[in-house]
């Protein structure tokens, strides 16, 4: 256990930020699970939403470091293919 004021600090810090950045992944995957559902009813309005949702939320995690840059960009554009696909 922290022994310092300041590594007792940052002990609280990063309780706080894991349970924070718990909850932008998990808000990633569930709107990837929501575009899957989405993409078997093939309802290309909802589809383009759910896209503008994931791509909003993919990029606010890697602005924050939690995910790469490239991976955003990687998942992104294989969405948009299975959308182009319908």
């Amino acid at each position: 256990m922290a022994n310092h004021k300041s590594a007792k600090k940052r002990s609280r810090q990063n309780l706080k930020r894991k349970e924070i950045n718990s909850q932008v992944l998990s808000k990633i995957k569930t709107n990837i699970n929501k575009f899957s559902e989405l993409l078997v009813e093939k309802n290309k309005e909802e589809l383009d939403k759910s896209l503008s949702f994931i791509n909003s939320s993919l990029s606010k995690a890697a602005k924050k470091g939690l995910i790469k840059k490239e991976f955003a960009s990687r998942k992104l554009s294989s969405l948009s293919k299975k959308i182009k696909k319908i």
